[in-house]
Formats: C-alpha cells, structure tokens, sequence
C-alpha cells in the first residue's frame, strides 16, 4: 500500500491527534464505492510517522463505538482495525468492505472519486447509488409486503446479548429497540427503481421465520450429511430450512456431534480446532452464497475430509489462498450482521485461520476453491489410517493381551496408562479411560458395578474428565459413543 500510494482504494492519515472526522468520511465513502484500505500514521506522501502506541487501543475502541452508533453512521456498520508494528512504529490498519447499503456520516453522503471523498448532493445522484448497488448485490432485494410479524423477533434478545458478549460486554444494541436494530443492521430498503419500501432479502435470510423464507427464496436448503460408513448414501443426515441465525447454530451441532476435538494447547491457552474450522467453513456457506439460486448448499463429512458447497457469484480467483485472497463480501450486509454477533471472524482473518489451525487438526489440509459453485474442503489423513499409525508407533501397544481388539479404530489412543506416572489422574479416572477405551459404547451402569462404585461418583468423575477434555461424547444420549482424547499432555507416556 505504501509503494501504491493514494488511489481510489487506498488512503493514508496522519491521525496525529486521534482519529478525526475525515478518517470517517473515507470510510463512508469506501463503504459507499468499491471498499478500501486505510493507514493511521501515515502522511499523504506515504511517510511513516506512526500513532502513539499506547493510545491505538483506545482509539479502536472508539472508532468501533462511532461505526456502530445510528446517530453518526446510517446505517451502521461493523469494521474492526488492527495495529500493525512496522520499521519501529506503530500504525492503525482499518480494512473497509463494500456494502450493500448507501452509506452516510453525520447525514452526508460520501462517494469515492479518484483519491478524493466527494460529498453527494442530490436525490438522483443517491439513487443511482442504490441502483448500482442493488444490481451487484441481490441481498438488497426488497419485498413490499413482508412486515415485522414475518419476523423471528423473538431471536432478539439473543441476538442483542450475542453482540454485548461478542463486542467486550457493550454495544449499541443493546440499548435499541428490535425496530432499530433491524433498521440499523441493513434490514429495511427501498427499491430505487419504484421507490417501493420494505424488507430485505438479506433481513428475511438472517431473520425471517421459515414460511417467509421459502416464500422468497428458490429451493433454500442446506443439506448435512454423514458419510463414513455408509458412502452409498449416508450415516446421518440434516436438512436446514431456517433463518441463517438458526441454520448456524444448527450446523455447528451436527459439526460437534460427528468430529472430534482434539485437545490443543496455543501458549497457555487451550483452544477448540473444531470450533475454529466450522466456524469458518459454515459461516462462509451461509453469508457468502447466492440465495437467488436454487442449488441446494452443501455441509459433508466423510472419513478423510468435510466439505461445503454453494451457489457463488464469483469473482474471477479459482484457488483461493492466504496470499492472493482480497476480502470479497458477497452479501455484506449479512456478513456483518454475523461478524456483529461473533458467528463469523472479519473477513481474511477468517481464511486465515483455516489455514493456520487445519495442519494441527487431524493432520489437516485446506482448499477454496470460487467458481459457479463455490467449495470450502478440509482434508485429513483417513481417521482409522491415522489411528493404526499412532497404535504402530507406540511400542506399549503392541501385542498387549489386554487391548480389545474391537476398540473403536476411528479414536487415536494409547491404552498403556501407568497411573504411577500420572500424579495428577485419580486411580479411578485411569479406570474409567480403560474400560472406555476398550468398549466405546459402556454405560455408567456398567462402570459403576465393574468399579463397584455408586453411579453419582461415576458421573461426577466423567463430568470432570470431560471438562479437562480427556474424553467426550458423540451421537445421541443412549447410542453414543465415548472418544478418548489420548493427545491430552496427562496421558502421552
């Protein structure tokens, strides 16, 4: 950006006494053109000056209350700037996606010309705005006669309580009526082309309840299959029809109860590698699809890879990857709303870290791929494959008289514990492990007559094996299924 200098997605501040009102008008008028980068602590000629270090924290936070807040941005809208430490100095990167909504700050109308923020005087010059934007993004699609009784309003308070959690315990929602919110997010429009007001297409997707939603839509599904076993059809299966708040959510579920979760230490902090890739590759299956298509999307999981498939307006890349991938919202009033209530990163971040954090999850691999028919794979090396490597290289394995040979061949595990080199398991921990290791199915039944223990202190010890993520559960409460987390630091001999 430096070498580029100014242009009409590219602009430098020096901010020397904190963010200022033409850093806003900039980013109006990104928002209302083709979005942009902008620098704090840079002159225009691209000298490096720098913001103070100490105060770029302060400054995000206030920059993120001044976009959120109806009375300053109209419609709001949700960006995120990051710090960047560069040749010794520290500068403020703020990242803008086009919008899908004509944008203004303090009632002014921005548009971006060349490397100027030109103010927009007139109704007809505002509406060729909205025409432009309407014929780039369907999302702005508005319905006449679909009224707030349309509406899952019930979802609101999680929907406000999802934003204070997800934005350090404030944000403007959640002081704001549900009409506002829903105005402030995008939800209302009006077509430019015969004044006709009424709700989005991307409010009735992200709210709507479901009868409205097959009303507006061509064919809306997202089927979720399971196919481990049974590759002719399927092991399980979901079919989500709902608003995309729900869809998620529904998602993520079948996600957690069909993969594991392998125990991952970053620093001193233990994260979920299963919670970071479906995040992203579900969250993008619903923001970014083409909902005027009636090609139903796609979530599979199969034994060496899961995968996601859907409709795609694309933008000319095929692979996409952490070093050629531009942020490219192709419903961006969507996207914001879900990066509002933490159900999708921003947008590079979110690639990012699929690419960061799938080579730890079960030896993974990645692949984008945008054309007609846009596809999110991650490849791991086939679960029984990697589970008869890791019973091959651990020499207390083998030939062990006391190892079930009906153990479930999908769970990487060591069933050698020694519990004299494990001070921090209770004896009566390791014994649970062992008999879960060797039958996946036992019952706490089971487990209480064989350990001759009362059932209450079987589940209290299950419940904090769990916690710890030793172990944990997959399928439905009386079928399931234990999975022994054998790469748990407490139990690697």
């Amino acid at each position: 950006m430096l070498d580029l200098g100014e242009n009409i997605k590219i602009e430098f501040k020096r901010a020397g006494n904190g963010i200022e009102n033409d850093t806003y008008e900039t980013v109006c008028a990104f928002l209302n053109r083709f979005g942009g980068d902008i620098l704090l602590g840079v002159t225009d000629n691209g000298e490096v000056v720098g913001v103070p270090p100490r105060a770029a924290q302060e400054w995000i936070k206030n920059f993120i209350k001044q976009v959120c807040d109806p009375h300053i941005f109209s419609p709001t809208t949700y960006i995120q700037p990051s710090t960047i430490e560069y040749e010794g100095k520290t500068l403020i990167h703020i990242h803008v996606n086009p919008s899908a909504d004509v944008h203004s700050y303090k009632g002014v109308t921005y548009d971006r010309v060349n490397e100027a923020d030109v103010r927009v005087k007139g109704t007809d010059k505002v509406a060729l705005m909205w025409i432009r934007k309407q014929n780039i993004f369907t999302e702005r699609k508005v319905f006449k006669y679909v009224s707030l009784e349309d509406m899952r309003l019930d979802l609101m308070p999680k929907i406000k309580q999802l934003a204070i959690n997800w934005n350090g315990g404030k944000h403007p929602w959640g002081t704001m009526s549900d009409e506002e919110i829903l105005k402030s997010a995008g939800f209302f429009g009006v077509d430019r082309a015969n004044g006709e007001r009424g709700m989005t297409l991307a409010g009735i997707m992200l709210l709507g309840n479901d009868f409205v939603i097959k009303d507006v839509t061509n064919g809306y599904l997202t089927d979720a299959i399971l196919r481990k076993e049974n590759i002719d059809r399927f092991d399980d299966r979901l079919i989500v029809e709902t608003n995309l708040v729900e869809s998620y959510e529904q998602l993520q579920l079948f996600a957690y109860k069909h993969l594991p979760d392998p125990y991952f230490l970053e620093g001193i902090r233990t994260i979920s590698l299963r919670a970071i890739l479906t995040k992203e590759i579900i969250s993008n299956l619903l923001i970014h699809r083409e909902f005027t298509s009636a090609y139903p999307a796609k979530f599979v999981i199969e034994r060496d890879k899961m995968y996601t498939q859907n409709a795609n307006r694309a933008s000319g890349l095929v692979e996409i990857t952490p070093d050629n991938f531009e942020p490219n919202p192709k419903n961006p009033i969507i996207a914001s709303f879900f990066r509002t209530i933490g159900y999708a990163d921003n947008l590079g971040s979110g690639v990012r870290n699929l690419f960061k954090y799938a080579q730890h999850y079960q030896h993974s691999r990645p692949e984008m791929l945008e054309l007609d028919i846009f596809r999110t794979t991650v490849y791991f090396k086939a679960l029984d494959e990697l589970g008869a490597e890791l019973h091959a290289s651990n020499p207390h394995t083998n030939n062990n008289p006391h190892i079930n040979q009906h153990i479930n061949p999908h769970i990487n595990i060591d069933p050698h514990i020694n519990p004299h080199t494990k001070p921090h398991i209770n004896p009566l921990d390791i014994e649970i492990i062992k008999m879960m290791a060797n039958n996946s199915k036992v019952t706490v039944t089971i487990l209480a007559e064989t350990l001759e223990k009362d059932r209450s202190t079987i589940r209290d010890h299950i419940k904090g094996l769990a916690e710890q993520r030793i172990i944990s559960r997959t399928g439905a409460k009386k079928n399931g299924s234990w999975i022994v987390n054998y790469n748990h630091p407490l139990l690697k001999n």
